[in-house]
């Protein structure tokens, strides 16, 4: 545990992952699979809004970063279950004297809309960080690559609290 006497910090992540050509890849979302449209290029399930909730709060912590704590070159983390790595993310700033407070993330995407699955987005983000985790969809109305479709985007804010 750290000397630090700051009783709060707060953590600010992005990601980006490009959609992949893969007919095999299934999006993954906040846990969340989604059907009829393109998954994403990555190492792991490639669920942005996992890695950019995990960043957040270990950027929070000083914890460095998921590409850090799980490098892509590792061959056993192929095709691994984000919000599993978000729970040891999580686990990890526990284990610093840390826990969450909350994680606000923005998804930027024009497809799939994310409403209807929101709620369960939400809930299993929440479940694996112990913490309120809020999710809001926000369109590109069609401008660059993200409005083509070409990939998606994330920020997420995080409080962590001693």
């Amino acid at each position: 545990m750290s000397d630090d006497p700051v009783p709060f910090r707060v953590g600010q992540a992005f990601d980006v992952h490009a959609s992949s050509d893969d007919p095999d890849r299934r999006l993954v979302l906040g846990g969340v699979t989604f059907a009829d449209v393109k998954g994403l290029v990555g190492h792991s399930d490639a669920d942005v809004v996992a890695h950019v909730c995990a960043d957040a709060i270990l950027g929070a912590c000083g914890l460095g970063d998921i590409g850090q704590m799980f490098p892509d070159t590792d061959p056993g983390l192929a095709g691994a279950n984000s919000i599993e790595l978000l729970r040891q993310a999580a686990a990890a700033v526990h284990a610093e004297g840390w826990r969450v407070g909350n994680i606000d993330c923005s998804v930027v995407l024009d497809r799939p809309r994310l409403a209807p699955k929101k709620d369960e987005m939400q809930h299993t983000l929440s479940d694996a960080v112990g913490a309120p985790v809020t999710i809001t969809g926000r369109r590109t109305e069609g401008v660059g690559a993200l409005g083509r479709g070409e990939g998606i985007a994330a920020w997420a804010v995080a409080l962590v609290l001693r």
